[in-house]
């Protein structure tokens, strides 16, 4: 089983900016994040620091510039806050969350007809499987 990733509210917006493009160094980084969050240098090296001793970010060294990566993949990390939401907020069931979001009236006719798509390409696997 993979280790959890933990990304934290702050830390998705440092992922973002590697996920969209990598390697980058902490001066693209730093307009990014103060035109997106209004991080100032300091704020955006302290978090990449911090990033980095977590083992989210790595960086390579080119003379004396650090070159930043993301070293978890974004569906990795979207997959476990997703499992983490669930089991918080719905205890798991991933029917309730689907009958809130029904309830709340907020699908439209596209993302019903994507979810169906969904759940069928999922029965046709556990067919497979079982």
């Amino acid at each position: 089983m993979k280790q959890e990733i933990r990304v934290t509210n702050s830390e998705w917006y440092v992922m973002n900016c590697l996920w969209e493009e990598s390697p980058r160094t902490l001066m693209q980084i730093v307009p990014l994040l103060n035109e997106r969050v209004g991080w100032s240098k300091s704020t955006c090296a302290t978090m990449v620091r911090r990033m980095t001793e977590k083992g989210l970010i790595g960086y390579e060294e080119k003379g004396k510039t650090k070159c930043f990566y993301p070293k978890v993949q974004k569906e990795d990390v979207v997959v476990q806050e997703t499992r983490d939401f669930i089991q918080r907020i719905y205890d798991g069931s991933i029917g309730m969350m689907m009958s809130a979001l029904v309830r709340q009236n907020d699908l439209s006719k596209e993302d019903i007809q994507e979810l169906q798509e969904i759940l069928k390409m999922a029965e046709n696997e556990s067919e497979k499987e079982g």
